[in-house]
């Protein structure tokens, strides 16, 4: 089945619906309504591949692995099986919760790079699919003010951090881990 972007508002899908369609077009699911997906301009693609090198460097011989999009993440899917999200980059340090398909269940730690058609989405629909989802860090990248809004999970809630350019970010669920800001912005 192929969807198009003029879908009835009331028409809500589940990950199998999803598992369905047209695999030439990405799309997220959120609580059953699906989000069209544009391609990563090249800054995008240059900062994703700055952070999944540091993590990836830094994971080797590490249980943790990091995964970059596309990689279905389906946040909910012992229950409505409703959301299926697709970060830049995550981190998944539970096994149990990758199969050959992606993630099922939380990752520990979800980065995501805005773009002008997907900073909305980013900071509040998302934000709070993770928020409710449990995952423990979730990066907010802003490639033109050159910015990181790191949220940690503590108490249920989101504790911001921000980071600006130069200032080295410690990675809270991967132990000794820091990113040079340095590097992630780097062209």
């Amino acid at each position: 089945m192929e969807i198009n972007e003029a879908l009835p508002e009331y028409q809500r899908y589940t990950y199998e619906d999803y598992c369905s369609w047209d695999d030439d077009k990405r799309w997220e699911l959120i609580d059953g309504f699906p989000y069209a997906m544009s391609a990563p301009n090249r800054k995008h693609q240059e900062i994703s591949g700055n952070i999944f090198s540091l993590l990836h460097n830094f994971l080797k011989g590490n249980p943790c692995k990091v995964y970059a999009a596309p990689f279905d993440v389906r946040l909910n899917a012992d229950t409505y099986d409703d959301t299926v999200v697709q970060p830049d980059l995550l981190v998944v340090c539970d096994k149990s919760k990758l199969n050959n398909k992606g993630c099922t269940g939380a990752p520990d730690m979800v980065i995501e790079i805005l773009s002008p058609s997907t900073a909305m989405l980013d900071r509040f629909l998302k934000f709070n699919q993770y928020l409710r989802a449990g995952i423990k860090e979730y990066w907010i990248v802003d490639p033109d003010s050159r910015t990181v809004s790191v949220y940690i999970l503590k108490n249920g809630e989101y504790v911001a951090h921000a980071y600006g350019n130069g200032e080295p970010i410690p990675v809270h669920v991967l132990k000794g881990c820091t990113i040079d800001m340095q590097e992630v912005f780097e062209e």
